[in-house]
């Protein structure tokens, strides 16, 4: 008579026999029947039409690199020359000091507008409304020409006693420099949309951890320091990434004002030798270059704030490379060896 514990012992031993050996064991078992027969074969499916497209795609994608590269037009030689200049680097150095300082002190004046927005005072709220609708409703062409020309309406600026007498006076033309116009320019345009960006990432925090931190006990600024912000950035980070890329390439319309960043370098370079497209063509490839690395920090920005919300963080490109590796060596290893399968316990 055969127990349970038997049953349960037997199984367990069969479960740990790799499924190759079992099967050459039944395979010279008299009488006994091959477990493949009662196995159906999985047959991938084919997807046609997916790999045409793609084809095609690669297809039309190699012929515009080819007409890129092959055109003698772009002038690639003069383009390596001046990729390196020093012009054209005290250009791009220009750009990325004034991105950066314009997106701190962008958002450093964004947080508190986002926050008088969101407030119950219906003053701080009108005032918060009413700046971000007058910066977002001017282009900024229009912004930098009229704070370039600011001279014309206030001739000097003074310091006092309001409505009194002033105790110190500058002209405002000696003050107001093109980079220095353009810093407080490009500064109170982004302002009004990182306070849009702000209170959005505010709101999308669920107003029941307001109310939990309410009910312990935490006040309002701590609350929204230590509970709000944090689960607020999963939403922030993301809008945040796309305007620093735009302030970046958006830092090219300062030259209207005679800056030497990298548009208005290049500008200079190719009003003297005429060599148009490869000094334009030397612009875009920093740019390019400039974007993809801020393109990289932005994912690894985003997957760290992603770590309170998601139980699997998504791969990062070089995991991704692994696995698409390690998944090219199972399929290599199967289309050699198509009798070694891999060990899996059928059920029996």
């Amino acid at each position: 008579m055969v127990s349970p514990s038997d049953i349960a012992d037997s199984s367990h031993i069969s479960a740990t026999i790799p499924l190759a050996e079992r099967r050459k064991a039944s395979a010279h078992a008299p009488g006994r029947p091959d477990p493949d027969d009662d196995l159906p074969r999985i047959v991938p499916r084919r997807h046609v039409g997916r790999w045409l497209i793609a084809a095609v795609a690669l297809l039309v994608f190699a012929m515009v690199v080819n007409s890129v590269l092959r055109n003698r037009a772009f002038q690639w030689d003069v383009a390596g020359r001046y990729f390196t200049t020093a012009a054209v680097l005290d250009g791009l150095l220009l750009t990325l000091w004034l991105t950066g300082l314009v997106m701190v002190l962008g958002f450093l004046l964004g947080i508190p507008l986002a926050v008088m927005r969101l407030s119950a005072n219906p003053v701080l709220r009108t005032l918060s409304w009413g700046y971000v609708w007058i910066f977002r409703s001017t282009p900024l062409l229009v912004q930098l020409l009229f704070w370039f020309n600011i001279g014309a309406l206030y001739p000097t600026l003074g310091l006092g006693i309001p409505f009194g007498p002033e105790f110190v006076t500058v002209k405002t033309v000696n003050l107001l420099g093109p980079t220095l116009t353009a810093v407080i320019g490009l500064t109170l345009h982004e302002a009004a949309y990182a306070a849009e960006v702000v209170r959005g990432g505010i709101l999308s925090v669920d107003s029941g951890q307001t109310e939990a931190a309410q009910a312990l006990g935490i006040g309002r600024r701590r609350t929204l320091r230590r509970i709000v912000i944090p689960q607020a950035m999963r939403s922030i980070v993301p809008t945040a990434g796309n305007m620093l890329i735009g302030t970046l390439k958006g830092t090219s319309i300062v030259s209207v004002l005679a800056v030497h960043d990298l548009l208005y370098s290049v500008q200079l370079v190719y009003n003297q030798t005429y060599q148009v497209i490869p000094l334009l063509m030397v612009a875009t490839l920093w740019y390019i270059a400039v974007t993809t690395v801020l393109s990289a920090g932005q994912f690894y920005v985003e997957r760290h704030y992603a770590r309170g919300s998601a139980r699997t963080l998504p791969p990062t490109p070089l995991q991704r490379l692994r696995g698409h590796v390690a998944a090219l060596r199972v399929r290599l290893y199967r289309a050699t060896a198509p009798d070694a399968r891999p060990a899996v316990d059928g059920g029996r």
